[in-house]
């Protein structure tokens, strides 16, 4: 049975220590922060990062270099026989597009998952081709798995302020002046590969409800039941630990039973939609 390495990047949530727990490998993603480069877990920490952003810092979201992910991929195969690469959605970021085209000078020892995942969803992809690999499946068949797999996922993200979407010129300045105004907590959903607009609360309440509607709604409706043993259930959030501490446990009263994990969102999303932010996302279990 080939020996198959599972990597994935800093996107997915999985900290260099948590990585080397699950047996993962994770290439960290790069920032530009006043035209320095940083590496989100290695000289920038999720705190860090906030504090930059709170001060008006130019923040700035890139893509690893072809020369990290080469160095990467050819250290791992000193070790193993095959690689399954695992990058945040091909919708949000160019990381995917140039990891597809690198893939192509190691013959098909490198498979690159274009299945559309960020953040805990992301997570779990790479934790089931884990367990793809103890199935005895290779890395062309984890890739077509997990990409035949990739709609059976969803998240719903509430935003505490427009302030970043109007300052990366995701919505107008009136948008977000009004927005700001009549104090809207607008919703946004990950479907695929695409952060969309979803729908507009007046309060933290009515949004998180929304939200839960909206996923029992895909459980039902996409993913076959809203069943403990069918779905995996997750909680994520910007910089508001204690607050999804409390929608987590919202949740466990909707949902008991589930085991439901909790983690920060992706700093790259964070960008765009700043601190204070609660998400709720699910996944069909394979």
């Amino acid at each position: 049975m080939a020996k198959i390495a599972i990597v994935t990047d800093s996107n997915s949530g999985i900290t260099q220590q948590q990585a080397k727990e699950m047996g993962i490998h994770v290439l960290p993603m790069p920032f530009m922060i006043n035209e320095e480069t940083y590496f989100e877990d290695i000289n920038l920490t999720q705190k860090e990062f906030y504090v930059r952003l709170a001060n008006g810092d130019d923040v700035v979201t890139s893509q690893p270099s072809p020369e990290s992910v080469m160095n990467l991929w050819d250290g791992l195969l000193k070790e193993y026989d095959e690689i399954v690469h695992i990058p945040m959605s091909s919708g949000l970021s160019g990381s995917c597009q140039s990891a597809l085209m690198l893939a192509q000078d190691y013959e098909g020892r490198v498979q690159v998952v274009n299945n559309q995942r960020i953040s805990v969803t992301q997570r779990q992809s790479a934790m089931d081709a884990l367990k793809l690999v103890e199935r005895g499946m290779d890395a062309q068949q984890i890739k077509d798995f997990l990409e035949a797999d990739k709609f059976n996922s969803s998240i719903y993200i509430m935003l505490d302020t427009l302030y970043y979407l109007k300052k990366g010129g995701r919505i107008t300045p009136a948008a977000a002046a009004l927005g700001t105004l009549l104090k809207l907590k607008p919703v946004l959903q990950i479907q695929g590969e695409k952060l969309d607009a979803f729908a507009k609360a007046r309060t933290t309440n009515q949004g998180k409800s929304i939200m839960i509607n909206a996923i029992r709604n895909d459980m039902n409706n996409r993913f076959g039941g809203a069943d403990k043993d069918n779905i995996w259930l997750q909680v994520a959030y910007t910089y508001n630990e204690d607050a999804a501490e409390a929608f987590k446990a919202e949740l466990m009263e909707e949902f008991p039973g589930f085991d439901i994990h909790a983690d920060p969102l992706s700093l790259s999303i964070a960008c765009h939609i700043g601190p204070g932010s609660l998400a709720v996302a699910c996944c069909k279990k394979i």
